[in-house]
């Protein structure tokens, strides 16, 4: 009787110092990579991790079972539901010390408070439903060590494949969005970068993901779109090819606006600019009313910001030109 108390005593001195051992040891770790809080995190292991080993220990010795020689112990059935439980223990306290070291790694590395946060939460609804999904194993198989209660045991096994039909079924969109973005990072129909106008919203593609895609507009606000859009609705890429692009102004005159002279001054004022890129530009009247004429001057740019600030200059450049050289030019009432 003496042996297999001394062997039980050996066995629980034995985890004891394996537990301080590694705990030790990733306290070395932590303090030579302080930047590295992984192994600051798994410290917090060191309880389950000594439970696990310790239940092991005693099942595959021999000194509970020479204490209590019985096969169906009651001592034998704890000290295996607790081996199940601390290794479902552990399992959840390195997931969760994994995770965080990724997110430390993405905080270091990512200046974007926004995109910080948005990890931030992503990582946590992770460790969440893993931690739930951990659970909902290991409380199955600890039902499946009792012989009266294997058939809910199975059945909580069976139900969580379930739950994640039915969690499929209901995230249809977002499957759908995910190969949507699959397919849009693989087609290259939308990349950063790109000038897009969609529902009468222009801006700059800023980011892309699997889920949605952002839009920077002209006033700095974020369009978030899921990307099932751009693979289902037709929308505008002003670069997708080529980055130039025609800017064209629309000008109200008067019919005695000397048209020639206004062409040689657009001709004048795109070549003393850097907002022209020297490929095309024209000066043309394109309909005239009882009261009025309208003149449309197009010229080329090499991108849209380009574009839209060539087509404000010239607009205010022309009308500037008519009001001192031409102020007939300019759109009048007539009362006789």
């Amino acid at each position: 009787m003496l042996w297999p108390l001394a062997s039980l005593l050996t066995a629980i001195l034995a985890t004891l110092f394996v537990g301080w051992l590694v705990d030790q040891t990733l306290q070395r770790l932590a303090a030579r990579h302080p930047d590295a809080p992984v192994w600051e995190s798994l410290r917090r292991c060191r309880i389950p991790l000594q439970l696990t080993l310790l239940a092991a220990l005693l099942l595959v010795s021999h000194p509970i079972r020479r204490i209590f020689p019985s096969e169906d112990s009651v001592v034998l059935h704890t000290v295996l539901l607790a081996l199940i439980a601390s290794l479902g223990w552990l399992t959840v306290r390195i997931l969760a010390a994994v995770l965080e070291a990724v997110f430390s790694r993405y905080e270091t590395i990512t200046e974007d408070a926004s995109r910080v946060q948005r990890v931030r939460t992503q990582l946590g609804l992770v460790r969440r439903v893993g931690a739930a999904v951990i659970w909902v194993v290991t409380v199955g198989a600890l039902l499946l060590t009792f012989d009266a209660m294997r058939t809910v045991g199975a059945s909580l096994l069976a139900s969580a494949g379930l739950i994640g039909i039915v969690a499929g079924i209901a995230a249809q969109s977002a499957l759908g969005n995910f190969f949507a973005g699959l397919q849009i990072a693989f087609s290259d129909t939308v990349r950063i970068g790109d000038t897009v106008v969609l529902e009468g919203q222009q801006g700059t593609v800023e980011e892309i993901t699997l889920s949605y895609l952002v839009l920077r507009l002209w006033d700095y606000r974020r369009l978030v779109v899921p990307v099932s859009y751009f693979v289902s609705k037709p929308f505008e890429n002003w670069t997708r090819r080529d980055p130039g692009l025609l800017a064209w102004v629309l000008l109200h005159l008067d019919h005695r606006t000397p048209i020639d002279a206004l062409r040689a001054e657009l001709e004048h004022f795109l070549t003393g600019t850097d907002l022209w890129d020297g490929e095309e530009w024209s000066l043309t009247v394109t309909d005239t009313t009882p009261s009025t004429i309208v003149v449309r001057a197009m010229m080329t740019a090499r991108d849209p910001d380009a574009t839209a600030a060539l087509k404000l200059a010239t607009r205010e450049h022309l009308i500037a030109y008519l009001r001192d050289h031409h102020p007939d030019a300019l759109p009048r009432v007539r009362t006789s």
